[in-house]
C-alpha cells in the first residue's frame, strides 16, 4: 500500500475506486484517511487541509497523520503541495521533485519538537539521520511518470518548510534564496521528518503556483495564480496514478537510518 497527502487545491482524488473513510485513532489524535484502489493499486490517502481547508498550516495534526497512515499499512508515502518559488530561473507550473530539505527548527506549529520520541525511555527512541530525507527510488519514478504524461518538470532542489499561516517577507525570502532554498510551502517540514522516524520513505512533490515575496519585480498576478493551481489539480492526479502504478511490484527501500536506544 502507497500512502498519499495532499494540500491545497486537491482534496480528493480522482479516481479512486472502491473508497472507504474511516477516522484513525493514534496517541495524537484522529485522522480521517480514504482508502481504495488508485488505477487498480492499493492506495490510503489523507487530505492534509480536511474536506474543505479547515485545517491551515499551523492546525494540521502532523504526527496523527503520519503515524495513521503507517497503522494504515503504507510502505511509502507520496505526498504533493502547491509552492511559491524562489528561484527566478525556474518557471512556474512545474512539478519540482525534491532532493533536500531546509527545515532548521525542526518544529511543529505549536512550538514542540518535530519528533515522535517525547519521552525518556520511550521503546523506539532514536536519531533520525540521512543524506536526502527523500526517497530517490520514487523520485526516479515520479520523474518518469512526468515524462511519459508531458508534465513540465524540475529534477531536484531544496525544499524549504516554512511556519505560517502568514506569508514570508521580502527580507525573509532573501536570506531562503541565500541559502539555496528552491521553493516553500507552510507544512512539509514536520511530514519529511516523521515518516523519517518511523522509516517510511517519503517522496515530495511541490507544484509552483508562484513566485515568492520579493523574487520577481511585480507580485505574481492573482489570475495566473488561480490558472496554477487549477493546473496542479489537474497534473498532480495524473502523476499520483501514474506513480502508484509503477510502485505496485517495485521494492521501495528507506535510504535514511534510524540509531535506536533499545
Amino acid at each position: 500500500m502507497i500512502g498519499i497527502i495532499t494540500g491545497s487545491g486537491l482534496y480528493g482524488l480522482s479516481g479512486l475506486e472502491r473508497a472507504e473513510s474511516t477516522i484513525v485513532d493514534t496517541p495524537y489524535g484522529k485522522t480521517g484517511i480514504s482508502s481504495g484502489l488508485l488505477a487498480g493499486n492499493e492506495i490510503a490517502f489523507v487530505a492534509r487541509h480536511g474536506d474543505n481547508h479547515e485545517y491551515l498550516p499551523n492546525t494540521v495534526n502532523y504526527r496523527s497523520n503520519i503515524y495513521a497512515l503507517k497503522e494504515a499499512g503504507a510502505r511509502a508515502i507520496v505526498a504533493t503541495s502547491v509552492m511559491g518559488v524562489l528561484d527566478r530561473s525556474l518557471d512556474l507550473a512545474r512539478a519540482i521533485l525534491f532532493d533536500d530539505l531546509y527545515f532548521p527548527e525542526n518544529r511543529l506549529p505549536g512550538g514542540e519538537l518535530c519528533t515522535f520520541f517525547t519521552e525518556p525511555g520511550q521503546p523506539g527512541r532514536g536519531h533520525y539521520m540521512f543524506g536526502s530525507p527523500f526517497s530517490s527510488t520514487m523520485r526516479q519514478v515520479a520523474m518518469e511518470v512526468a515524462r511519459s504524461i508531458g508534465a513540465p518538470i524540475v529534477e531536484g532542489g531544496v525544499y524549504g518548510h516554512v511556519h505560517g499561516p502568514r506569508f514570508n517577507s521580502r527580507v525573509e525570502i532573501g536570506r531562503l534564496q541565500s541559502l539555496g532554498v528552491t521553493a516553500i510551502s507552510q507544512t512539509c517540514g514536520p511530514e519529511t521528518v516523521l515518516a523519517g522516524e518511523l522509516e517510511i520513505p517519503y517522496l515530495l512533490i511541490g507544484f509552483g503556483v508562484d513566485y515568492a515575496n520579493g523574487v520577481s519585480d511585480e507580485p505574481t498576478p492573482i489570475d495566473v495564480l488561480d490558472g496554477n493551481l487549477n493546473l496542479s489539480a489537474q497534473i498532480m492526479p495524473r502523476l499520483l496514478q501514474g506513480i502508484t502504478a509503477r510502485l505496485s511490484d517495485r521494492p521501495i527501500p528507506f535510504e535514511g537510518f534510524v540509531y535506536r536506544f533499545e
